[in-house]
């Protein structure tokens, strides 16, 4: 089977005990002191932020089950990834200007795309074709910046501003910012196409937010559909050693196996991560119909129960789960509740 993408997500991890704290702090101008106000902070791959007040202050309630990435951002500026938020519980943030201007020209040779062509293999390899996909629009746009190189026949994007992406179908608006997206083509067309996509992977720091004007039962129908049969529930059943209870069945080729005689895992000392080694791929049939296949490119990872794992980008999942894109994406505390 081959593989036709390889999507890079955040990672974080965590635990079993959701209690509600707060963390507070303000985001300054590095080089004058001074507060930003409308700064971004969320945590990373949820929908769990704010923004900074006039003052540049910011106070953000979160669950301890949530071990994200903190991240700050704001127009024109370096944007920072915080780690060790939980070590102080007041921050101070000093934002960086980007000696990048904003208003860069990018000027592209004749380099065989106009930039129509390559937005519509931008939103496809992006957003999806499912019925999810189709429900995305990006709102911005003329932020990114793609380019195309004939010889090696790749396409790459990236924006300097975070993409608005409104899912009509998940009711969610999402804003991703895009760091970066390779689209590869088969430089000899196995199946006489022109284009013919070989794989995919993009990477970048998301966050969630519902909709204003909010349709609860649609969204409540339509996340569950997507969360159904997704990498996500995939891992998270098989942190638990519950793949049968959600009705994922494994398969070595064409024939049924017990899925614990292939996939070993072990408890990291005393904490709640697991380490998972898979020695060869695996075929997965998801409720008798849905069919995809999972290869490690690393003797192991590291995996929580809700589901996250290390090592995104040497997992390889094609068939249904390597099709998902962000039109099927949730967040990271799609079902963690505060």
């Amino acid at each position: 089977m081959k593989v036709k993408t390889r999507i890079l997500i955040s990672l974080f991890f965590v635990c079993s005990i959701a209690v509600a704290q707060t963390i507070t702090g303000v985001v300054l101008d590095a080089k004058t002191n001074t507060p930003i106000e409308t700064a971004a902070v969320y945590f990373d791959n949820t929908t769990l932020g704010v923004i900074t007040n006039s003052k540049g202050e910011f106070s953000i309630r979160y669950s301890k089950a949530i071990k994200s990435p903190l991240i700050v951002s704001f127009l024109g500026y370096e944007k920072q990834i915080i780690n060790n938020y939980r070590d102080n519980n007041k921050l101070t943030v000093q934002l960086e200007e980007s000696h990048e201007s904003l208003n860069e020209v990018i000027v592209n040779a004749d380099d065989g795309l106009t930039r129509k062509q390559k937005l519509r293999f931008f939103r496809k390899e992006f957003l999806g074709t499912s019925r999810f996909g189709n429900s995305c629009t990006i709102l911005n746009e003329d932020d990114i910046i793609i380019r195309y190189n004939k010889k090696e026949k790749i396409i790459t994007a990236y924006s300097k501003v975070p993409l608005k992406i409104q899912n009509s179908a998940l009711q969610y608006l999402v804003s991703y910012d895009l760091t970066s997206f390779v689209l590869k083509f088969h430089r000899t067309n196995p199946n006489g196409g022109v284009f013919d996509v070989k794989s995919v992977g993009f990477f970048g720091n998301t966050y969630y937010s519902n909709f204003k004007i909010f349709n609860k039962q649609k969204a409540i129908k339509n996340r569950e559909k997507v969360y159904q049969g997704s990498r996500l529930q995939f891992m998270r059943a098989l942190y638990k050693y519950k793949l049968e209870d959600n009705r994922f069945e494994i398969y070595d080729m064409t024939s049924k196996v017990d899925p614990w005689k292939y996939f070993k895992i072990e408890t990291k000392n005393s904490s709640e991560i697991k380490r998972v080694y898979l020695n060869q791929p695996l075929n997965i049939l998801f409720k008798n119909r849905e069919k995809s296949r999972i290869e490690f490119l690393t003797p192991f990872i590291y995996i929580d129960s809700y589901g996250n794992y290390t090592d995104v980008d040497k997992i390889l999942f094609s068939g249904a789960m390597g099709e998902q894109r962000i039109g099927e994406l949730l967040p990271f505390d799609y079902r963690l509740e505060l």
